[in-house]
């Protein structure tokens, strides 16, 4: 009886792969060669997969979007909003070593996407997707009273937020904050943001 190949499986194997390679050696040494010889594969066999770097590298962040947002979505909160709001954003920054492998692989694209467009469209979509999902905070803030006194638009305030958490979470994995500085440096801006945040933590 033939072998039966989850090919979906396997494709999720090499996103892994992917990462690994980022987290450990950077971007530039992610190829066909060097993803395949991290998932124990042939490069021969990849290619059946995923025919160019950039299709590979395209899936990789796909999924680590992928992941992060249902994460998000299957959260359960028990604290307050506050801690709600803090949680939520903590899931998609590089805190730990699996959260700060997936943002080595989303932040990749920003350079990436500049000189290819199908990577720049992935790019494109991670961004949509934070700023999204910062915008959603600000609106539930807003709709319970808890946020501080302000005249920018709920959009305005929505970028800011996304500013904040993207540039932290660049400055984490260019070594120039530690986990803990990094949320150190979230918690006083929300804590500027959100009413009561300060005595929330």
């Amino acid at each position: 009886m033939p072998k039966i190949v989850d090919h979906e499986a396997r494709r999720m194997e090499l996103a892994d792969a992917v990462g690994r390679v980022i987290a450990r050696d950077g971007v530039n040494e992610v190829s066909i060669r060097s993803v395949a010889a991290e998932a124990g594969w042939s490069s021969g066999t990849l290619r059946h997969y995923f025919t160019t770097r950039a299709e590979l590298l395209a899936f990789a962040c796909e999924q680590v979007i992928h992941r992060v947002a249902t994460r998000i979505t299957d959260m359960r909160h028990g604290g307050t909003i506050q801690q709600a709001v803090r949680d939520t954003l903590l899931e998609t920054m590089p805190v730990d070593a699996r959260r700060h492998a997936e943002a080595a692989v989303a932040f990749a694209f920003l350079a990436l996407g500049l000189s290819d467009p199908r990577l720049a469209e992935v790019q494109r979509a991670h961004f949509d997707g934070m700023y999204g999902l910062c915008l959603r905070v600000i609106e539930s803030l807003d709709a319970e009273g808890l946020l501080a006194p302000h005249i920018a638009s709920a959009e305005v305030l929505a970028r800011r937020l996304h500013a904040v958490v993207d540039g932290l979470s660049i400055q984490r994995l260019a070594g120039h904050l530690t986990p803990e500085l990094m949320v150190a440096q979230l918690d006083a801006y929300l804590a500027e943001i959100i009413l009561g945040a300060g005595e929330a933590r």
